[in-house]
């Protein structure tokens, strides 16, 4: 394996991240989707809290800066601010919701809080051009925004105009077109504002002149030439899954490295049906991948028998991972590496927009714990990426349609869809339920329009009439939602005969179940799984 130059890797890194956006984080549940649709259009940009040291934008050097939105008020003792230092780097500034208030409070103008608030779909008037607007909006049109907010602007401060106007937000949008800064009360970066991925393209390409150079054919050829010369001669091993992050960080090392990677692949008996068999078959038998499986399940069914808590089922698992992922690393002996599937928001969420803890919903098992018990330096070649471009560097790398496109699996398994008690018996019971759903979701053609979709065995038993009998089995619940990043997420509408359907299927196929149930509640305030 030739190393790459210094040189090129400089200039492919150079072209990579020629244009970049930095977007301050005040705080907004969909500051995330800020920068998707930022990278969607090929520009790379970063989310930094706002109390990110103002010194780094030296190094960091944007192109244009956004503001997200966030909870907070201007006018609360501690709210958040935007540093002075930003409005002397003459770069382009855009500020959403409450980036577009701080814009305002902090350069002279008012906000002030008015009984008349925005949550929602709201429509606004357009009643003067921007750079903004160019190819998406003219004036005089009437368009449609997603608010949320109950502060709104009142004054705005000196050299801005207003552009666009709502009910409750007479400034909706404000612009200084010779300072490059603006303001919108609405989120652009939400799929309920129809033209937002335009404005914010106008802001990048139009404002900020950027190029769009990022791209994930890039991207591959950087990351491979950034593992060959970190791994060098050394020896790399991934804990594989077969969920998406895994196997794409998997195929790019291998790319790089080659019989240098080893993966680990450990069966806790927790997977659907056939989907060992299908990892095995992909990565041993079509990419020649040296891998290592372990049939794990008597272990983990053992330590999870008896166990309801689904705090206590998550770290069972999530410690019986580890101990069986680091005994088979041991007997591989050697590696210098441990490969992780790290993504981007991973990294964000490490550190909360104020630097300080966030609220834990429920926990999570990875190989997370593995380095520093190990010795062994981390390879996260997937750090930088948002999941939507994980599956387009999974095609990118050839991986087959099954993988890329799979919805996602949880950690633990099934372990968290059987609530109570976990037995072998109720694991291949749910088995035989979520592949017929599964299967009818594919024969409808709706796998890809569907965030997730599984079923789940209920730790209830009621009563039926089969043929001329009484029955006395389990139910069992269905559950499909539509959701951008899983943070939020709204019940997809199966209409009435689908559903119909799979319920007929699975009470006469499935012996043992006797009632079936659709889950409609969205996210929030259930999660999307069950526990």
């Amino acid at each position: 394996m030739s190393l790459p130059e210094p040189r090129a890797m400089h200039d492919l890194d150079a072209r990579l991240h020629e244009d970049r956006i930095l977007i301050l984080d005040f705080g907004s549940q969909v500051t995330q989707l800020i920068a998707r649709r930022v990278r969607e259009s090929g520009v790379y940009c970063e989310i930094w809290p706002f109390t990110t040291d103002i010194s780094r934008l030296s190094d960091f050097a944007p192109r244009g800066i956004i503001l997200s939105g966030g909870p907070a008020s201007v006018h609360d003792p501690d709210a958040p601010r935007i540093p002075e230092e930003i409005f002397a780097l003459n770069v382009p500034i855009l500020g959403i919701c409450y980036g577009q208030q701080a814009l305002c409070a902090q350069l002279g103008g008012a906000v002030e809080s008015h009984e008349h608030r925005e949550f929602g779909r709201a429509f606004i008037e357009i009643v003067d051009d921007c750079a903004l607007f160019r190819g998406a909006w003219a004036r005089g049109h009437r368009e449609q925004v997603w608010m949320s907010h109950g502060d709104r602007v009142t004054k705005i401060p000196p050299g801005f105009t207003a552009v666009a106007v709502s009910e409750g937000a007479p400034f909706a949008i404000i612009a200084d077109e010779s300072r490059r800064i603006y303001g919108v009360q609405f989120h652009p970066e939400v799929v309920h504002t129809p033209h937002g991925a335009a404005l914010l393209r106008n802001f990048t390409h139009g404002v900020a002149g950027c190029k769009g150079t990022w791209t994930m054919a890039g991207f591959r050829d950087l990351e491979i030439a950034r593992i060959r010369q970190k791994v060098g001669e050394g020896r790399v091993i991934c804990g594989l899954s077969g969920g998406v992050d895994s196997s794409v960080a998997a195929k790019l090392i291998h790319e790089a490295v080659g019989d240098q990677l080893t993966c680990i692949f450990v069966d806790p008996g927790l997977l659907r049906a056939g989907e060992a068999e299908e990892v095995v078959k992909t990565f041993r038998g079509r990419f020649n991948i040296q891998l290592v499986h372990r049939d794990a399940s008597e272990l983990f069914l053992n330590a999870l028998a008896g166990v309801t808590d689904p705090e206590t089922k998550r770290k069972t698992i999530g410690r019986l991972f580890v101990e069986v992922f680091e005994e088979e690393a041991a007997k591989l002996g050697g590696a210098q590496f441990l490969a992780q599937g790290t993504l981007y928001p991973d990294v964000i969420e490490s550190v909360s927009f104020t630097g300080g803890p966030s609220v834990t919903i429920k926990s999570h098992h990875n190989v997370g714990g593995l380095p520093e018990r190990m010795k062994m330096s981390l390879v996260e070649p997937l750090r930088e990426l948002f999941k939507d471009e994980v599956r387009a560097l999974g095609r990118e790398l050839g991986l087959p349609d099954i993988v890329v496109n799979r919805h996602p699996f949880p950690g633990p398994g099934l372990a968290i869809r059987v609530p109570g008690d976990i037995t072998r018996e109720k694991l291949d019971l749910l088995r035989k339920v979520d592949t017929i759903y599964l299967e009818e979701i594919r024969n409808a053609g709706l796998y890809d329009a569907i965030w997730q979709a599984f079923a789940v065995l209920l730790p209830v038993r009621t009563v039926g009439v089969m043929g001329d009998g009484r029955t006395y089995d389990q139910a069992c619940a269905l559950r499909a939602v539509t959701s951008s990043d899983g943070m939020t997420a709204e019940v997809y509408p199966f209409d009435f005969a689908f559903l119909n359907r799979v319920a007929g299927r699975i009470v006469n196929e499935v012996r043992g179940i006797n009632r079936v149930t659709y889950d409609i509640t969205s996210k929030p305030p259930g999660t999307i799984e069950w526990e």
